[in-house]
């Protein structure tokens, strides 16, 4: 913030004074304001829109609520009087369109004098918030986040939402508490139906709209909203942790089609699939869904066939096949040429290796085989000696 210094000793003495005044009485109606959300003995708590707002974020989810937010200060509405933007390190989504856009940028964690801000509003940040700064916003700071808490507390509710097959999902504005993430009251929330066979990335985008509209709705009646907010309650929740590669092995003993159908929709554009051949990881790319397959000789999980006419490699899983257009081993391979290159021998009726060399393995039971054949090699050894 701006401090104004008088030219004069007496001028400094009257600014002093004047800015001990203003923190008092910033500290005084912030606590009250606190207390209950709205304090209605109070003329601060009153106070209605424009608001003088802060915006912590980074990612793209997040540049959507602040490009609303933007775009509101030229509305007629009068909704925002300032809009200042805490964002992190590198050139982060968020942090580009606050320079583009022209808007006061503060790093990470930002300085903020009490009084300055009356709400702040928190999107995809991705650190926790100290006490210390939530209580600088007399109206608390809002989170915007693409579930139907308490379903889907966490970093990753989309990619859960999509991984665990929900049908229905949502935004929800709450006011955050320090310590934990995504536990604070209910101040506003929307349900939205899943559109069948959406991405995590597809359902995201929408979500970032709908959650930016939300967000205004609620700000449009701010002290309404806190005085109504409503407890998250302990039924129904659930964590969703952040995807990491792990999560991208699969286990075709396991997984039915559905659920390999889900897994590649909820991490397959960032974190292609993996399964293991012969030892060596593949990734398998270009997922073409529930597949049918005429040919029944061979119905054991892992299981490969190649459909030449759809240049398809289908696979088996624990109740049919799925099936995958191209594949990455050592280099990128349409099913054609992994098919000709690498499992032509295998299809031979009589081939005795079709079992092994036929076989996507998983890499719990390509584990299993390896501890069996340490287990059996140190037999050996133990019997030489």
């Amino acid at each position: 913030i701006m401090w104004s210094y008088g030219r004069t000793a007496s001028g400094c003495l009257k600014t002093l004074s004047h800015v001990k005044v203003s923190r008092k009485w910033a500290e005084w109606r912030g606590v009250c304001a606190r207390k209950q959300g709205l304090c209605k003995s109070s003329s601060y708590s009153q106070r209605t829109a424009p608001w003088r707002l802060m915006f912590f974020g980074t990612d793209q989810f997040a540049v959507e609520a602040l490009k609303l937010l933007s775009s509101s200060r030229k509305s007629s509405e009068e909704l925002l009087e300032t809009l200042e933007v805490v964002s992190l390190s590198g050139d982060v989504p968020v942090k580009i369109f606050a320079q583009q856009n022209h808007l006061p940028l503060h790093s990470w964690p930002p300085i903020i004098a009490e009084g300055q801000f009356d709400v702040g509003v928190i999107v995809s940040f991705g650190c926790l918030l100290h006490e210390s700064i939530i209580n600088k916003f007399p109206y608390g700071i809002l989170n915007v986040h693409p579930s139907l808490l308490p379903r889907w507390r966490g970093p990753a509710p989309v990619f859960h939402t999509i991984l665990h097959g929900d049908t229905v999902t949502g935004v929800t504005i709450i006011q955050i508490r320090p310590h934990k993430f995504d536990v604070g009251p209910i101040l506003n929330q929307e349900p939205y139906q899943v559109p069948e066979n959406s991405t995590a990335d597809e359902l995201g985008a929408i979500l970032a709209v709908k959650g930016a509209h939300l967000l205004i709705d609620t700000l449009r009646k701010l002290p309404e909203r806190i005085g109504g907010k409503q407890e998250q309650g302990h039924t129904g929740a659930t964590f969703a942790p952040k995807i990491n590669t792990n999560m991208s092995w699969v286990f075709w003993e396991e997984q039915t089609c559905d659920q390999i159908t889900c897994l590649y929709r909820a991490i397959g554009s960032r974190i292609p699939l993996k399964t293991t051949w012969m030892g060596r990881t593949i990734k398998l790319l270009d997922y073409v869904g529930k597949y049918q397959v005429t040919d029944q000789r061979h119905q054991t999980p892992g299981s490969v066939f190649y459909d030449k006419g759809s240049c398809t490699l289908a696979v088996c899983c624990k109740d049919g096949w799925v099936g995958f257009k191209t594949v990455l081993l050592n280099k990128r391979l349409t099913a054609a040429d992994f098919y000709n290159g690498y499992l032509h021998q295998t299809f031979h009726k009589n081939s005795p290796s079709w079992t092994a060399e036929g076989r996507f393995v998983s890499r719990k039971e390509e584990n299993k085989e390896l501890q069996k054949s340490e287990k059996s090699l140190r037999c050996t050894n133990t019997f030489h000696t």
